[in-house]
């Protein structure tokens, strides 16, 4: 596959950090008691909207992916998320013609890793399980290396996305929290660019994907 020249965009982590002091800084003294920091890890099954793309090179538009972040939950309602997540898989370098896919046997690994910010909401009604849901934007850093490879042929962009995601969370004792969650997410533009692409050949530009994933939360 192959993606067009990276949009980077410089201080996004810093964006991130301000936005989240901003939301605890601008809360009244009375919320800020009601303030809880928590930890979470999870793992998920990854689906691409680049089907035939991902299907081509990697043998399968589905993987798994690992990732953890923090939570800032206000008044055990209103929340805010960082995350950050990884997808890797080794696949092989791919020759379409015709219709027709010829396997080079050249080792490629792809790698997927989005940062995300998400804003939500907890339907906290003291039930044991809680929903929630929510929506954010993402940077994703896309990675394509292929075995005796140039520097310069090998891939490394980054692109900009947005997100739904909703779950459920169950209280399995006074620190610790198990959720289930399900998330879309688009990220426009990011393949096609090059016309000897595998992507390009499939009419397919989207990064995005549908995960399903467990999480562990620490903290209340």
């Amino acid at each position: 596959m192959s993606v067009v020249h990276p949009n980077r965009v410089g201080g996004w982590w810093s964006s991130v950090v301000l936005i989240v002091a901003a939301l605890l800084l601008s809360a009244p003294a009375s919320a800020q008691s009601r303030v809880s920091l928590r930890g979470f890890g999870d793992v998920g099954r990854t689906t691409f909207a680049a089907t035939q793309s991902f299907t081509a090179v990697l043998g399968s538009d589905t993987g798994r992916a690992f990732g953890g972040g923090v939570d800032v939950v206000f008044a055990r309602r209103v929340f805010v998320t960082v995350r950050v997540s990884r997808f890797r898989r080794v696949g092989q370098r791919v020759f379409l013609f015709n219709g027709m896919q010829f396997d080079l046997g050249i080792p490629t690994t792809i790698t997927v890793t989005p940062l995300e910010l998400t804003a939500g909401y907890r339907f906290d009604r003291g039930w044991r399980l809680v929903p929630y849901g929510g929506a954010g934007i993402s940077r994703n850093r896309y990675e394509e290396t292929s075995a005796f490879s140039e520097a310069d042929e090998n891939i490394d962009a980054r692109f900009s996305g947005y997100h739904l995601m909703g779950g459920a969370e169950v209280r399995l004792a006074q620190w610790l929290g198990a959720a289930a969650e399900a998330q879309w997410a688009t990220v426009p533009n990011a393949f096609g660019n090059d016309p000897n692409s595998v992507s390009h050949e499939f009419e397919e530009s989207n990064l995005g994907s549908m995960t399903f994933r467990l999480k562990v939360v620490i903290g209340r």
